[in-house]
């Protein structure tokens, strides 16, 4: 590698970016290199001097409005969405127009608020077992956390990359039997703001729904998540545990209460599936429930042809 391209990488050098193979490589090169040790050194003051230089905080009543004006902008948008949207899907005689709206809603809010509202993917920076410092606050919960950048699944390798910052900037990886993965990733579902972050966690956790605290996190997130696009992806994802009561009864308390009228359809969904393939007629008293009384043409008529179908069941 020549000159040129290794000073590249003095910036992470400084910072304590690079892997360990690429700081031995550059630490080499520099026992030999005169003219990279002066332009490090160069690099060094540079650093110093921005260390030494007064960052402002941000005004409060700044960010109060540039939040305002994103969501200003993103209400000015959803007409536009929804014409595009209206182009992509066509609604065929006979069929339910609830069950369009409720794919376009969750396609507004779930993909199109979750994924303008997340931040943008980290650098890349020694893992942890590189990292002395993650030692401090590892055995405590988000609170010692400031922010997450990134949580990057890898389905090859079963592994999962976390980058977050915390006293210095680390990232993380390792798979979902690693309790300190397992709990930042059941923690960031739980209690992390910003959606996206959330929807990349839910696709990193579904690969382990045996997994008991896992299994929790999935049923918090589509109980209690606030993005209607994390709840579907929530959903999708519980859909993939063994059947269990906690699970039912987080699918029926989403057809009840759920405020998304897509989400609701899924729930019902899934249990419409579970009921026929596993001729459960415990549901029968629910899913006649949703045949009577909820106000979605779409869930009462799937609801009624359940009930018919279970009742001819032996």
């Amino acid at each position: 590698m020549t000159c040129k391209n290794l000073e590249q990488q003095f910036d992470a050098y400084l910072y304590g970016e690079l892997t360990s193979s690429e700081r031995d490589s550059l630490e080499s090169h520099l026992k030999e290199c005169a003219a990279c040790q002066s332009e490090l050194e160069q690099f060094r003051r540079l650093h110093a001097l921005i260390r030494e230089r007064h960052s402002p905080e941000v005004p409060a009543e700044w960010l109060v409005r540039c939040r305002q004006r994103l969501e200003e902008a993103i209400d000015r948008e959803e007409h536009g969405w929804r014409r595009l949207l209206a182009d992509w899907f066509s609604v065929a005689p006979g069929s339910f127009p609830s069950r369009l709206a409720a794919m376009l809603t969750l396609i507004l809010f779930g993909f199109g608020l979750g994924w303008m509202l997340r931040p943008g993917a980290g650098k890349v920076v020694p893992s942890a077992r590189q990292t002395p410092q993650l030692a401090s606050f590892l055995g405590g919960d988000l609170g010692h956390i400031s922010s997450i950048s990134q949580v990057l699944p890898d389905p090859e390798s079963n592994k999962v990359r976390i980058t977050l910052n915390a006293e210095h900037r680390v990232t993380l990886e390792g798979s979902l039997d690693d309790p300190h993965i397992r709990r930042i990733l059941v923690d960031a579902v739980k209690s992390y703001n910003n959606p996206g972050i959330r929807l990349d966690t839910l696709d990193a956790l579904k690969e382990r729904t045996d997994n008991p605290m896992i299994q929790n996190a999935l049923l918090y997130a589509l109980q209690h998540d606030p993005n209607a696009g994390v709840r579907l992806e929530a959903l999708r994802c519980v859909r993939e545990m063994n059947w269990n009561p906690e699970l039912q009864q987080a699918l029926i308390e989403a057809v009840r209460r759920d405020a998304n009228p897509g989400i609701r359809v899924a729930a019902a969904d899934a249990l419409v599936q579970h009921a026929l393939s596993q001729h459960d007629r415990s549901l029968l008293p629910v899913l006649q429930s949703f045949a009577e009384t909820d106000s979605n043409m779409y869930i009462r008529l799937k609801a009624v042809a359940a009930v018919h179908e279970l009742g001819q069941t032996p």
